[in-house]
């Protein structure tokens, strides 16, 4: 029996792990270790992809010491799986002298070329809609807004946005900054666009909240009262509230947390921004993941799409003249 329970923060990053491997054998030590590796790598993504294989091997019989290549490429096979991650945890095993190799090191997985991101991007209008449709009355509405006017205008995560706090928004001369911390707690800060700077200093002001340096910036409301509670949102809160604000406007595209960060960056490239610049803003550490986010050929996709025709267009008689 296999037993995973992760807690996260609501910055994204875990901070409580309890993780119990009842294992055949080694139970107990190599408990430690995989307590230690996700500490190190901190990923809810990999403790669920390590814990699958660990909980396949167990299905068909299999000791943790026991597994070979060739089972774990039959689990790829069979699931499509994240090789990489099962890597990660047996190389960590090996070095903590739980298991004498890396049943993985030689698996190769399957072919996966990736020239576009899968996300839904709503369009120009779609998105301009959203945020004005979203009625900034009530403090929760502009709060809303500058949440979504932040995971825009800085192409952040989700995480990485939930998990800043009010101090992270500063000024240095007359421009005010917003600073984060993306995956692998890479520090980034990045000037505030003017309309996300009006966004939020609405929402400050309204919230009553720019002398709290050291709390949430984003925080979950309390329930029937429209106020604000002092714990930041989770990624689920924001989730259920990007789905709501479009049912809300009529949108039809199907959107969530990470679209906002493609229409950001495909909107500062289409604006002529250079794609080395929207890496550093996106802390991408390859210009490759930025071009995923980069939608601007779907435009030119659907122009051509209305070019294709089965019978030429008829021209209308000539008459002759007398």
């Amino acid at each position: 029996m296999i037993i995973v329970d992760l807690r996260f923060s609501h910055d994204g990053v875990s901070k409580i792990f309890i993780i119990s491997f009842i294992l055949n054998s080694h139970s107990a030590k190599a408990n430690n270790s995989c307590i230690d590796l996700f500490t190190v790598t901190t990923r809810a993504a990999y403790a669920c992809a390590c814990s699958q294989i660990l909980a396949w091997g167990e299905g068909h019989g299999l000791a943790l010491p026991a597994i070979q290549p060739v089972h774990v490429a039959a689990w790829v096979e069979k699931l499509g799986q994240q090789l990489t991650t099962v890597r990660m945890l047996f190389d960590w095993l090996v070095v903590g002298q739980i298991v004498p190799s890396n049943p993985a090191a030689n698996v190769r997985g399957p072919s996966h070329v990736v020239n576009t991101g899968k996300t839904a991007m709503p369009t120009r209008d779609e998105a301009k809609a959203l945020l004005a449709g979203i009625p900034t009355d009530a403090l929760i509405g502009l709060r809303d807004r500058a949440l979504v006017a932040t995971l825009l205008y800085i192409f952040s995560h989700v995480s990485a946005m939930l998990g800043m706090r009010v101090e992270d928004y500063y000024p240095v001369g007359k421009q005010w900054w917003l600073r984060r911390r993306e995956k692998g707690a890479k520090e980034h800060a990045m000037a505030a666009n003017p309309v996300l700077q009006g966004y939020l200093d609405a929402y400050i002001e309204a919230a009553g909240i720019a002398g709290e340096r050291k709390c949430p910036l984003f925080r979950s409301g309390a329930k029937g009262s429209g106020q604000l509670t002092n714990k930041a949102m989770s990624r689920a809160g924001v989730y259920r509230m990007i789905q709501r604000r479009p049912e809300a406007t009529g949108l039809d595209t199907r959107i969530g947390c990470h679209s906002w960060r493609a229409r950001g960056i495909t909107a500062y490239l289409k604006n002529g921004g250079l794609l080395e610049h929207a890496q550093q803003m996106a802390v991408h550490a390859r210009a490759s993941t930025t071009k995923l986010y980069d939608r601007r050929c779907e435009a030119v996709s659907a122009e051509e799409v209305g070019k294709i025709w089965l019978h030429r267009k008829c021209r209308e008689p000539q008459t002759k003249g007398p």
